[in-house]
C-alpha cells in the first residue's frame, strides 16, 4: 500500500516525465497549481469598478448637515450628463479609472443598447475640500421628454442642479423644460458648458475625457449649492423616492431622509399601507449597495425592511418610526399619462407570469397606469398608460429583457373625452364628462354634445434653414402656431400647440428627419379642445374588428382607414371565400380591400363542346361561394394582428 508521501513522490515523478517529453516535442509543460493567493487572483473578474464593489460599513455619522449636498445633472438628451458623472464618480474615488467607464450608473440593458439614460440612478460621493470631508450626493437623470417624471422625482431629493449644455448644439428644447423644473423647485442651478470632450465652466477648462480640473465642478457644488433643511433630532420621516425589487430581498427603497435617523433593527411604518416593518439593512450607493450604521437626515440611501408584496412599496410614499407618527411629506403629483396602448401575452398560459412582471416593472417605474381588459381574439390582457412612445417601447424592452416576456401591444392610442348629452345617460355614467381609453368604448354622436381631444404645447428648437420644412409639418398635423422667435444668430424657437393623437407616433422622426437631426422638440400638456372626431371601424366580411377600432380627425379618417386595409390584405391568409375588408364610419363604408378565394378550375375536364356546359359550372362554383360566405368565419391569425398593429406602431 502506498502511503501519503508516496502518492505525492509518484506525482512528481509522472509530472518530471511530462514535462520532458513535451519539451522534446515542442509542446507546453503542465502548468503549476497555483497557491490559494494565486488562485483567488486568477478566479477576480475583471471590473470597471472594483473599488465600489467594498462592502464595508461606513459610519454616515461623520457627515453632519452643513457638509451634505444633494444634487442632481440635469441635460437635453446625449449632452453629456453621463460623462460629467462617470469623471465625478472617478475623481471621488467611488470607481477606478479605466477604459471601460463609460455609463457607468445606466446599468439597464436598454440604456446601454439605446445610448440614454431612462431610469434616475444615485450615487454618495466622499470628497474632502479644505480640511472637511463632504458628502456629496448625486443623482443622473434622464434627458428625454418621456421620462420627465423621472426628473422631477429626482430634484425633490435636491438642493440644487447641474444644468449641462453642448456647446455644439447650444440650447435645446429639454433644456429649457428641465431648467423650468429645477426653477419651479427654487434650487440652485450651476450651468455647466460641454464642447465634445471639453467642459467650459466659469472661464476654466474641464476636460471630461481626462478629468483635467473637474474638481472645479465639485467645489461649485459645495460653495454654490445650500445644504439640506433638516432637523437631525425630530423623529424619523423619510420620502420614498424611487424603488426596486429583488427577488430574495424584497422591495428596495430609496429614501431621502428629510427628519431623524433610521438605523438596522428600527421598526418602521408606512404612512400608506400602515404596514409595520422591521429594518434588515440601510446603506448609500457608491454607486453600488453599501451598508452603513445609520442613515441621517439629509443624506439620500437605500433601505431594505422586508416589503415582499410589491404594493407595499409607494412611490412618495413617507417612513416613520413605529409609536412615532409625523405628518406625511407630500408625495409626488401623479404621472398623467399621454399614450394608452393594450397589451395582452403571445400566450395565453403565460398571462399569471406576465401578471407579475409587470407589478414588478411598475413598481421601478410608477409612472406606467395599469387597467385590466379583454379581447375575443387576444385574450386577457391590460391597457397600460405611458407618458410617450419611446417610454412605451422602453416599457416593453424591459420586459423581454429583464422577465423573458414576449407581448403583443396594440395601436397607441390618447385618451379623448365625451361630454353627454342626456340626462340618463349622465345617472348611468355617473358624471357628464367621461374618458375613453379604449377606442372600443368611443360612444356614438348621438349620445354627446361634444368631443374633446387632448392638446399640448410643443416648443421645437431648430437652425433657420429649416424652418420653412418644419412649419408646414406642423399645419400638417392640425398645429396652431403661438410664437417664433430667434434665441441666437441662427437658431429659432417655436411653440405650437398640437393635437396630441398627431405628434404620439411618428413626428419626432419626421422632425428629425427634415431638419437632418439637429431640431429638437419638447412638450407638455395644455388640457383639451373641441375636435370633430369618428370611430373608425374595420370590418371583415361584415364584422367588427374590435381590436382594429381607432379615434381619428374626420379630416384624416379616409387615409387611416385606407392604410388598415391594405395592411390587413397583406397579413390575412386567403379562404375558400372572398373576403371583405371595410374601413366604417358608422355605416358609411370609406375605404375596402378584398381578399380573393382561392379558386379550383372547374372547366379542367372539358375539353370543348358548347359553352353553355362551361357556364354552368362556372355559376355553380359562383353560387358555392356565395353561401360559403354567408356561413364562414373569418378568424384573424394571431400573427396577422401582431403584423397590422406593429406597422402601425
Amino acid at each position: 500500500m502506498w502511503t501519503l508521501a508516496g502518492q505525492g513522490c509518484w506525482r512528481g515523478r509522472a509530472l518530471a516525465a511530462w514535462a520532458t517529453r513535451a519539451a522534446r516535442r515542442g509542446l507546453p509543460g503542465p502548468r503549476p497549481a497555483p497557491t490559494r493567493g494565486a488562485a483567488a487572483e486568477s478566479k477576480a473578474p475583471d471590473r470597471s469598478y472594483s473599488s465600489a464593489d467594498r462592502k464595508e460599513t461606513i459610519d454616515m455619522s461623520r457627515f453632519p448637515v452643513e457638509n451634505t449636498r444633494n444634487f442632481s445633472i440635469i441635460a437635453h438628451v446625449d449632452h453629456g450628463k453621463s460623462t460629467l458623472a462617470d469623471r465625478l464618480l472617478e475623481l471621488t474615488g467611488a470607481i477606478d479609472k479605466t477604459k471601460n467607464n463609460k455609463q457607468v450608473l445606466d446599468k439597464l440593458q436598454v440604456e446601454r443598447e439605446r445610448g440614454i439614460t431612462v431610469k434616475a440612478q444615485t450615487a454618495s460621493l466622499f470628497y474632502d475640500y479644505e480640511g472637511k470631508q463632504y458628502l456629496l450626493n448625486l443623482i443622473d437623470t434622464p434627458g428625454h421628454v418621456d421620462f420627465s417624471y423621472e426628473v422631477s422625482r429626482s430634484l425633490s431629493a435636491c438642493q440644487g442642479v447641474l444644468l449641462v449644455v453642448d456647446a455644439n448644439e447650444g440650447i435645446q428644447a429639454q433644456t429649457v423644460a428641465n431648467f423650468f423644473l429645477a426653477f419651479e423647485a427654487q434650487l440652485s442651478v450651476i450651468p455647466v458648458i460641454n464642447k465634445k470632450t471639453w467642459f467650459y465652466f466659469q472661464k476654466s477648462q474641464i476636460s471630461a475625457k481626462l478629468g483635467t480640473n473637474v474638481e472645479s465642478v465639485l467645489q461649485a457644488v459645495i460653495k454654490r449649492i445650500p445644504p439640506p433643511k433638516v432637523h437631525r433630532k425630530n423623529p424619523l420621516r423619510a420620502l420614498v423616492f424611487d424603488s426596486t425589487f429583488d427577488q430574495y430581498r424584497g422591495v428596495i427603497a430609496n429614501v431621502a431622509l428629510f427628519d431623524g435617523v433610521v438605523s438596522k433593527g428600527d421598526k418602521i411604518v408606512s404612512a400608506h399601507t400602515q404596514k409595520t416593518y422591521e429594518v434588515n439593512e440601510v446603506g448609500v450607493l457608491n454607486p453600488n449597495e453599501q451598508p452603513t450604521h445609520k442613515l441621517y437626515a439629509g443624506q439620500v440611501g437605500y433601505l431594505i425592511a422586508g416589503m415582499k408584496d410589491v404594493t407595499e412599496a409607494q412611490i412618495g410614499d413617507t417612513l416613520y418610526l413605529h409609536k412615532r407618527p409625523v405628518e406625511p411629506l407630500p408625495g409626488f403629483k401623479s404621472a398623467k399619462p399621454m399614450v394608452f396602448a393594450g397589451m395582452y401575452p403571445v400566450d395565453q398560459s403565460e398571462y399569471n407570469n406576465l401578471k407579475s412582471a409587470i407589478e414588478k416593472l411598475t413598481l421601478n417605474d410608477s409612472s406606467v397606469t395599469v387597467h385590466r381588459d379583454s379581447s375575443l381574439a387576444l385574450g386577457a390582457g391590460w391597457r397600460l398608460g405611458f407618458l410617450g412612445l419611446l417610454h412605451m417601447e422602453v416599457f416593453n424592452q424591459r420586459l423581454e429583457q429583464e422577465y423573458n416576456a414576449s407581448v403583443i401591444l396594440t395601436t397607441p392610442t390618447v385618451p379623448y373625452k365625451a361630454v353627454l348629452s342626456s340626462a340618463k345617460l349622465i345617472k348611468e355614467y355617473r358624471e357628464k364628462e367621461i374618458t375613453i381609453i379604449n377606442p372600443a368604448q368611443f360612444p356614438d354622436k348621438s349620445k354627446v354634445t361634444e368631443y374633446l381631444e387632448p392638446i399640448v404645447l410643443g416648443t421645437i428648437i431648430t437652425p433657420d434653414e429649416y424652418t420653412g420644412k418644419i412649419i408646414m409639418l406642423c399645419q400638417a398635423r392640425r398645429a396652431v402656431q403661438k410664437n417664433m422667435m430667434y434665441i441666437d444668430q441662427n437658431r429659432i424657437m417655436l411653440k405650437y400647440l398640437f393635437p396630441l393623437n398627431e405628434i404620439v407616433v411618428d413626428f419626432y422622426d419626421s422632425l428629425k428627419s427634415l431638419s437632418s437631426g439637429y431640431a429638437s422638440f419638447d412638450y407638455e400638456d395644455a388640457g383639451y379642445q373641441t375636435a370633430e372626431l369618428v370611430k373608425l371601424d374595420i370590418l371583415l366580411n361584415g364584422n367588427i374588428v374590435e381590436e382594429l377600432v381607432t379615434v381619428v380627425h374626420k379630416d384624416k379618417a379616409y387615409a387611416a382607414g385606407k392604410a388598415i386595409c391594405e395592411r390587413l390584405k397583406d397579413s390575412l391568409p386567403r379562404q375558400l371565400f372572398e373576403i371583405a375588408i371595410q374601413a366604417a364610419l358608422g355605416s358609411k363604408i370609406i375605404a375596402r380591400e378584398t381578399v380573393k378565394a382561392y379558386r379550383k378550375n372547374v372547366l379542367a375536364k372539358c375539353y370543348g363542346g358548347d359553352i353553355t356546359r362551361k357556364m354552368k359550372l362556372l355559376k355553380r362554383q359562383t353560387e358555392g361561394k356565395k353561401k360559403l360566405r354567408k356561413v364562414g368565419n373569418v378568424e384573424v391569425p394571431k400573427d396577422a394582428f401582431i403584423k397590422v398593429l406593429k406597422t402601425q406602431i
